[in-house]
């Protein structure tokens, strides 16, 4: 969860969002080959400086299987897991709740009855231990509610806590790195995040080089004419 440094900043990312690199260590190493050394700055002697990204405007939308209340935990819930931070855009920005609620209807319908139970228990540990509904909550104590999750010990979860807190990180992870035909990585968010330069069908032999990288395709895979939507809604209507 999220520390402050020595100057009174925020940490770069929480813990979660650290551990969900190793979910998506593959694609960093394989992308790693083709992403050359950052540059270095006009001005050798100054010290960087990361500017906070500027908030974005919330899309308004129907919701698919989540009831209001729901949404609104479990959009708090994703947020603090990969928080949008100095180093750039996290999971709200993705979308990844959208991608749950799409998913919950289709192929994670069966995960239904999990979030209904675990996304009310995390209200009811969250109004006992610190007094608000969670989405109420400030950060550092919705952190700390995430926390006795993870590590299992807040009560009130069937089977128990951190059943339910992997369950939501698997699909939060999966909502901000998914092609965005599913639902999520809004604006390639996700993709940016790791560097991950998009489908390409055909990779020139400069683009294979060490130390070139290749240009961002920025496109869901099924808008390419190779993926016909013909004969198939892969998983999700779009």
């Amino acid at each position: 969860m999220p520390n402050k440094t020595d100057d009174g900043r925020r940490a770069p990312r929480t813990v979660s969002r650290r551990s969900l690199f190793k979910h998506v260590a593959g694609a960093a190493a394989a992308i790693s080959a083709t992403t050359p050394a950052a540059a270095e700055p006009a001005t050798p002697a100054a010290a960087p400086t990361l500017e906070a990204p500027k908030p974005q405007a919330t899309r308004l939308e129907a919701l698919e299987t989540l009831t209001a209340a729901e949404a609104d935990t479990l959009e708090a819930i994703v947020a603090r897991l990969i928080p949008s931070d100095a180093n750039g855009p996290g999971a709200a920005e993705a979308r990844a709740a959208h991608y749950i609620d799409r998913a919950l209807t289709g192929p994670l319908r069966g995960s239904r009855g999990a979030y209904a139970a675990g996304l009310a228990a995390i209200d009811a540990y969250a109004q006992s231990t610190k007094g608000a509904a969670f989405a109420k909550l400030i950060e550092p104590d919705q952190d700390a509610v995430l926390a006795d999750m993870e590590k299992n010990v807040a009560t009130g979860f069937a089977p128990d806590a951190a059943t339910f807190f992997n369950l939501v990180r698997t699909h939060t992870i999966q909502g901000t790195f998914c092609d965005p035909y599913y639902g999520g990585n809004a604006d390639f968010v996700g993709w940016d995040l790791i560097g991950y330069p998009g489908l390409r069908l055909v990779v020139t032999a400069d683009e294979q080089r060490m130390n070139v990288r290749a240009k961002p395709v920025r496109q869901s895979a099924y808008a390419d004419a190779t993926f016909s939507m013909k004969g198939g809604s892969h998983g999700h209507r779009p």
